[in-house]
């Protein structure tokens, strides 16, 4: 059996996503119930020179859309990076679902091979083939990010678990 471009990116992102947003759902009950500014979770970082967690939602969310569009030949949606709260943060991720959710897999299948540029015309110009950019650039960039998204929340005290960041599947 064989595994489709579809099915190796946009049910992944789509079930992650739905697991980061549930978790921010968690971080801001309980920011409320400990009278937690949520600004200090939404700043918070593993480390100084680390994203915080704002930040690192943006980044997974830039990075669910942006391989998803390229992948699948298409322009890549700008999103400002404006998201002040954990409201903004849910409308993000929706924004993302609702996006992807709009390429069907006749969009994204058979992209193995297509030519994937980043940066283009920058010293930091990477080229890849579909496969390669989804495989080994793309999955890896998001789960890092969705990743560190939940660490930072489990190191602040929110009560999330394996089960809360994997999402339904």
């Amino acid at each position: 059996m064989t595994l489709s471009m579809y099915q190796a990116s946009v049910p992944v992102f789509k079930q992650m996503l739905g697991g980061l947003a549930g978790i921010l759902a968690k971080a801001e009950a309980h920011a409320a119930a400990r009278k937690i500014e949520p600004i200090v979770l939404l700043q918070a970082r593993l480390y100084p020179d680390m994203f915080a967690l704002l930040r690192q939602v943006q980044v997974a969310c830039d990075f669910a859309k942006s391989v998803s569009a390229r992948i699948a030949g298409v322009e890549v949606p700008s999103f400002e990076d404006k998201e002040a709260d954990f409201a903004d943060l849910q409308a993000r991720i929706a924004k993302t679902l609702a996006f992807i959710d709009s390429l069907g897999a006749a969009q994204i299948d058979g992209s193995e091979e297509r030519r994937i540029v980043t940066q283009a015309g920058t010293p930091k110009e990477k080229v890849f083939t579909g496969q390669a950019y989804l495989l080994n650039y793309g999955l890896p960039h998001f789960f890092f990010h969705t990743t560190t998204a939940y660490a930072i929340l489990r190191h602040s005290g929110v009560e999330v678990g394996k089960k809360d960041y994997l999402g339904s599947y």
